[in-house]
């Protein structure tokens, strides 16, 4: 998929200038438009949907109206001084989606995107129509956030990862250091070992894949993600949430375990769950395919479950 497909605006919102790429019929009229929002995770920016987007579109399953954004902290946004909280975040969402004249979406968000995807559904009930989940960090790393310690026996790899990208953050908080060291890790053709933990075969991911991974690395915003991280509570956030919730995570995800999975089904009624067999914590990337046939027609398109047809 070409980026130059999307309108490139920048939409002021509460956290500051997020940077959003959109697509959007010509056909359907703005009071009956619905857009599928797409969220990344805290390791990357809107790049990481291009393969479940050029996936989608060979498999010719997207939805006219396609809103991607980079999270206030990410890619092309500043990190907000303000406001840095996982509700802080869902209603920024919200504001660049009626800014782009929504009444209406579906969200499908990765890793952290996942949090707020589900948070959006919980302030935005009626607005919010459908949410799809890969490899969202909810219960585990919420209690890892708080509590370092008993993390090392839930998600010792996410607690390691804060306890880097903090240090970084603190030494350098422009970025300049991780950008030299990452950097320098490419010139050594060290990438692959960096991020290999991510993926259930490292081999397989594109060497351009690994470089734009890099490039996005932000240790501030990282830290403070842990932070709002740490200061929500899932369990209360979610009960109420009213419309179909479907996620997916890799077998070999080393952020998200089977112990969420369970409490994301206890939490929200009628969530479903899914393991895909060849994943890590990047199942969009290394399973675009997969990822589409796991969250259906009715999270992509808005289309009505075979069962409820």
């Amino acid at each position: 998929m070409d980026p130059d497909d999307f309108e490139h605006v920048r939409v002021p919102t509460r956290l500051g200038s997020v940077a959003v790429r959109f697509r959007r019929s010509a056909t359907d009229s703005r009071k009956d438009a619905e857009a599928l929002v797409l969220l990344h995770g805290a390791a990357g920016s809107w790049t990481t949907w291009l393969p479940l987007l050029e996936e989608a579109m060979r498999r010719h399953v997207l939805p006219r109206d396609i809103v991607l954004l980079d999270l206030p902290g990410w890619g092309e946004s500043p990190l907000p001084a303000h406001d840095l909280s996982v509700d802080g975040y869902g209603r920024a969402v919200a504001e660049v989606l009626r800014s782009l004249g929504y009444a209406r979406w579906r969200a499908v968000g990765h890793s952290l995107g996942g949090v707020i995807a589900l948070h959006l559904a919980a302030i935005e009930p009626a607005a919010t129509r459908a949410v799809g989940l890969v490899s969202p960090t909810t219960f585990d790393v919420a209690e890892a956030s708080r509590h370092p310690l008993r993390g090392l026996h839930l998600v010792a790899p996410y607690v390691a990862l804060r306890a880097v990208m903090a240090t970084l953050a603190r030494l350098s908080p422009s970025g300049r250091v991780t950008a030299a060291l990452l950097a320098g890790l490419r010139r050594l053709h060290l990438l692959r070992a960096v991020f290999a933990p991510l993926f259930a075969e490292p081999s397989r991911v594109s060497s351009a894949v690994l470089v734009t991974l890099a490039d996005e690395v932000r240790p501030a915003a990282f830290a403070a993600a842990a932070r709002a991280a740490a200061d929500y509570q899932p369990a209360e956030a979610w009960a109420d949430i009213s419309c179909r919730v479907v996620s997916v995570r890799g077998s070999r995800d080393v952020f998200v375990t089977a112990h969420d999975d369970r409490m994301l089904e206890r939490t929200v009624p009628g969530a479903v769950t899914r393991v895909l067999g060849r994943a890590g914590h990047f199942g969009h990337i290394e399973a675009p395919g997969e990822v589409l046939d796991a969250l259906g027609a009715h999270v992509l398109r808005g289309e009505p479950t075979r069962s409820a047809s």
